[in-house]
């Protein structure tokens, strides 16, 4: 039986916390018509009993304020296992096996340190509650904040990606160095809108397939290799801006 910190028990987003500087951007999305429709859609399927995950969906609204903005990284929706999404793209809670796709940027992490090939991540001894990096302005941010148990891509295309691309538009538009990680094809579809935006300043945009292992390795851009995290950090340095503690945290063993 899932504890109700699990899932997603009520549309009620005025009780989700969101930082100052988001506020505004997400209260007209809400009051909007697609953001209404999404609402409605939400209330329905909890309604209706389907599990959904995070119970927080604005959490990388709320870590990572918009004034701090450093790093974007860009997802697709939430882990679709019961206790894996906690509202940051690709981070676990603590105390929760890493995900495969988790493992993978551990490792490009580890091998972007110098570790030959990658160090061994192994599941038991890492932390994957990837907080730390959203307080130094990384914005992990999935294109879509909702799915639906064992569900991926179950609540695409319902209006979250309306919020996500004003989310977008809102770093775009604050004219200072940010490194966007693009990763699969859900979040590279934001693509053309970051690189025409007339108001996006100083930018770099990396894009790889996603961590996944069944595209990790894949051709056109593989992750593994991509070497994003050692990128983002050299741009930031050069850009006057301090670069990103990369570091992977170890599991408290008891």
């Amino acid at each position: 039986m899932l504890c109700l910190e699990e899932r997603l028990r009520a549309w009620e987003p005025e009780n989700w916390p969101v930082a100052d500087d988001w506020r505004p951007l997400v209260q007209q999305f809400l009051t909007s018509s697609e953001g209404r429709a999404l609402g409605a859609f939400i209330q329905a399927r909890i309604d209706a009993d389907a599990a959904i995950y995070p119970p927080s969906p604005f959490r990388a609204l709320d870590v990572t304020p918009l004034a701090t903005v450093r790093v974007v990284i860009l997802g697709q929706d939430p882990y679709h296992g019961a206790g894996q999404a906690h509202g940051l793209a690709f981070s676990v809670p603590p105390g929760v096996r890493m995900p495969p796709s988790l493992r993978n940027i551990f490792q490009e992490v580890a091998r972007g340190d110098g570790a030959p090939g990658g160090a061994a991540v192994k599941s038991e001894s890492v932390c994957g509650d990837l907080h730390a990096w959203a307080r130094q302005g990384v914005l992990l941010l999935n294109t879509c904040l909702t799915v639906e148990a064992g569900l991926p891509g179950s609540h695409a295309n319902r209006g979250w990606e309306v919020l996500t691309d004003q989310i977008v538009t809102a770093v775009l538009g604050r004219a200072q160095p940010v490194v966007w990680m693009l990763w699969g094809a859900h979040a590279q579809a934001k693509r053309p809108l970051i690189e025409t935006s007339h108001a996006s300043g100083t930018g770099l945009v990396l894009c790889a397939n996603h961590p996944s292992p069944l595209s990790a390795r894949r051709a056109p851009v593989p992750f593994v290799g991509c070497d994003h995290f050692q990128k983002a950090n050299s741009f930031l340095r050069a850009h006057g801006r301090a670069p990103i503690r990369w570091e992977v945290s170890r599991a408290v063993v008891n």
